[in-house]
């Protein structure tokens, strides 16, 4: 190809010959694939500015560019897009394994396990803050990154052995989607499992660790064959608000204790978090199997969802967790010396009508895949803010 710039000079430029994209040139994520740009330098060939050659179209016709084809601006850009996408091809490799990894940890049970822990730390402290010192600052940290260590192992072992199901209903996640493979799994799961426990054993004493441990066997029997306790509704669901509720909560706030010289002893927020949050943790247990009753039923899991229904279970859940907003507003109501009622009544007051709205937006929405993975968020980020507002009641 010729165009012409002056009749003495010329512009080599590489021209781009896009390839065809083929299947593996794709990179899956959470919301589909996404075709890589592939190019290759075809021979140079010249722009130049000379006369148009005998035959050559009319100015008119020559200022429309003809479809499918670069102008010199356009060419150069894209050359230049491309040259720095292609860069460096480690740098892309490790940004595509350290997403995977992000999404392999599930970011919205990591959440919530951070949340916990440092609302039931506050709490302590708040109670305690005479007893406050900064060489306690390290140890906290370190006892998050085990409880992140420790959620890392039960979602991750759960995704190990739902890969078929996960096709179905969570094709973005990373195995799934083959983003990361099964052996990568293996590898973060065990090094969860090992860092998590060396880390509560060195600092925290042998009561936590055997809790601690308690969870692991927990989470692992909840996915793992020949137990596979997911199998049974029952059984799910008493296992998730154990580790998430009881667990959670005693393990962080005794751990919080002992390293302030204190011995155990319950308060009323205490006691009250954390039958909060175990009876929240049953709605979780029930309702996180809403967005996924086309795979359990392909994989014959059986579920409250798939037994009976969508719309059955979000009504349980919904009317679950109204039951425990009420509690909370009769607690404060009947335990002024132990709750902040100015803060206790109105939050949950606004919480439960937030969850009758989100229920209310379900039913209109006739429970469409959409509105019902809206809902399940929406159950979550009720159980983000009761973690937030409970070192202040």
């Amino acid at each position: 190809m010729e165009l012409s710039v002056s009749p003495s000079s010329s512009l080599r430029i590489p021209a781009i010959t896009p390839l065809r994209s083929s299947a593996s040139s794709h990179r899956r994520n959470g919301r589909g694939s996404k075709p890589t740009c592939q190019c290759s330098a075809s021979p140079y060939f010249k722009l130049s500015q000379s006369s148009p050659s005998p035959g050559a179209s009319s100015p008119k016709s020559r200022s429309r560019p003809a479809p499918g084809r670069y102008n010199g601006k356009n060419l150069i850009q894209a050359c230049a897009r491309v040259g720095a996408a292609g860069s460096d091809p480690i740098l892309s490799k490790v940004s595509d394994f350290k997403d995977a990894c992000w999404r392999f940890l599930r970011p919205h049970t990591i959440r919530g396990t951070a949340l916990g822990s440092f609302s039931l730390v506050a709490r302590a402290l708040i109670e305690n803050s005479h007893l406050i010192k900064w060489s306690l600052l390290l140890k906290a940290f370190s006892g998050l990154f085990a409880l992140i260590c420790g959620n890392g192992y039960i979602v991750g072992i759960n995704q190990i052995y739902d890969i078929g199901i996960d096709k179905v209903n969570k094709p973005y996640l990373p195995i799934a989607a083959g983003d990361l493979s099964i052996q990568h799994a293996w590898l973060l799961v065990i090094f969860f499992a090992v860092t998590g426990l060396l880390i509560v054993a060195s600092n925290f004493g042998s009561f936590i660790t055997s809790l601690y441990s308690l969870g692991l066997f927990l989470g692992t029997i909840y996915s793992v064959p020949p137990f596979r306790m997911k199998r049974f509704p029952v059984a799910a669901f008493l296992i998730i608000a154990t580790v998430r509720g009881f667990l959670l909560n005693f393990g962080v706030y005794h751990a919080t204790r002992a390293a302030l010289g204190l011995p155990f002893e319950w308060s009323s927020p205490v006691a009250f978090i954390t039958s909060f949050v175990s009876l929240f943790a049953l709605v979780i247990a029930i309702t996180k199997d809403l967005p996924d009753v086309e795979g359990d039923r392909k994989f014959q899991i059986s579920t409250f969802a798939t037994k009976l229904g969508v719309r059955n279970i979000a009504f349980l859940g919904s009317g679950l967790l109204l039951l425990n907003y009420v509690a909370a507003i009769v607690a404060a109501v009947y335990m002024p010396q132990a709750f902040r009622r100015s803060l206790m009544i109105p939050a949950h007051s606004i919480l439960a009508l937030g969850l009758i709205f989100q229920a209310w937006v379900l039913e209109r929405a006739n429970y469409t895949k959409e509105a019902i993975a809206g809902y399940y968020r929406f159950i979550w980020n009720l159980f983000y803010a009761e973690y937030i507002i409970f070192p202040f009641i």
